[in-house]
């Protein structure tokens, strides 16, 4: 199986129309077995997704591209974050499940636009300035194998937000 080269942009674009998909997959999924797979699926993309982005793409692009952009997205992933460990840690049967996934969906959708959808946003930004998106796409497809090995062998740790205030 031959893998296209993509560059960063590229590769978290991909990621993001394989979540959407899962997310209408879960929409018109009936019973709770497949809602929870499906479900899982998508904490577990997101958890890897948001992972390459803050360990590679966004240093990568700090101080090239609007600072303001890139602390809105961390805080962002922080609050998908939070839903996406309350969701592992959940049952479909649960009061509020569904309604976490929505909720979970609507932040995704906002982020998303936010980096590629809008006037001025971070994937155009990224494409003007000097960094090599083509060798940040080959590290982050390289971390992503990594992670989704360790999530199908291991299953991944829960998400560790980056920016928000932990109380004592």
């Amino acid at each position: 199986m031959a893998e296209t080269r993509q560059d960063a942009t590229q590769l978290s674009t991909q990621d993001h129309r394989e979540v959407e998909a899962l997310f209408e997959k879960f929409e018109k999924a009936s019973g709770d077995g497949a809602k929870e797979k499906i479900a899982r699926q998508i904490c577990t993309e997101l958890k890897i997704h948001t992972m390459i982005e803050e360990e590679i793409f966004y240093p990568a692009l700090r101080g090239k591209i609007e600072d303001d952009d890139l602390d809105e997205a961390m805080v962002e992933h922080d609050g998908a974050k939070v839903l996406i460990n309350d969701i592992e840690a959940g049952q479909p049967d649960d009061q509020f499940y569904d309604a976490k996934v929505k909720v979970l969906q609507e932040e995704i959708e906002h982020h998303v636009r936010e980096e590629e959808k809008m006037h001025g946003n971070m994937f155009q930004q990224a494409r003007a300035t000097d960094v090599d998106l083509d060798a940040l796409g080959e590290q982050m497809a390289a971390r992503k194998a990594e992670l989704k090995q360790l999530a199908e062998t291991q299953g991944l740790p829960p998400a560790q937000p980056a920016t928000l205030t932990q109380e004592a």
